[in-house]
């Protein structure tokens, strides 16, 4: 992790994310926060990651998300090199409703 984004600043950030209960809750905050090049961007990279996983051509991502070579890149090497933050939600948000409540039970 980059300890260089690791302030109480971000943590206060985070904390105000974590507090968020639902999509209308996240559009209301992100709205507020963010501005809509912004929001689109970070949805952008997340959606060129998934279709990274899922073994799409940089041409398909491309095509599909409007998103430049270079984003595609610089998502690529965050799912090879990062931190795994993006493979740890996408397994918690393609995990079927059944199975989080078994892990959830489990723990």
């Amino acid at each position: 992790m980059n300890k260089k984004i690791k302030t109480p600043a971000v943590d206060y950030l985070f904390d105000a994310i974590l507090s968020l209960k639902d999509r209308e809750e996240c559009y209301v905050f992100f709205e507020d926060i963010c501005t809509i090049n912004e929001l689109l961007s970070l949805s952008q990279r997340f959606e060129v990651a998934k279709m990274l996983r899922d073994h799409k051509t940089y041409l398909e991502i491309a095509e599909k998300t409007g998103a430049s070579t270079a984003t595609i890149s610089r998502v690529n090497r965050s799912l090879n090199y990062g931190n795994d933050g993006y493979d740890m939600v996408f397994e918690r948000i393609e995990m079927p409703e059944c199975e989080k409540e078994q892990k959830t039970t489990l723990e």
